[in-house]
């Protein structure tokens, strides 16, 4: 499945639609720290990899901008646990 994400900076979100459904990955900036605080996809759509690439499109922004990632949300630290590349990133 090929989804777009896209980035609304100003409500702190990557989101995409999949089939009318909203999935999120939400954030909160602060002094240069990426609080990654939700991620949500509707339950008919899990399986399908779409968090993972809402997260991992979050991450690439946070390395691109030069942001530490703080994961308070259970997706993102199970995220970081099994991704281990992406551990430089932590706050």
């Amino acid at each position: 499945m090929s989804i777009t994400i896209e980035h609304d900076a100003a409500q702190g979100r990557f989101f995409t639609h999949v089939h009318g459904h909203l999935c999120v990955c939400d954030y909160r900036l602060r002094d240069g720290v990426m609080a990654m605080t939700h991620t949500e996809v509707a339950p008919e759509l899990e399986g399908q990899g779409i968090a993972g690439e809402l997260v991992r499109a979050a991450l690439a922004h946070a390395r691109e901008q030069g942001l530490k990632v703080r994961p308070l949300c259970s997706y993102v630290q199970a995220y970081f646990r099994r991704h281990p590349e992406v551990q430089p990133l932590l706050a």
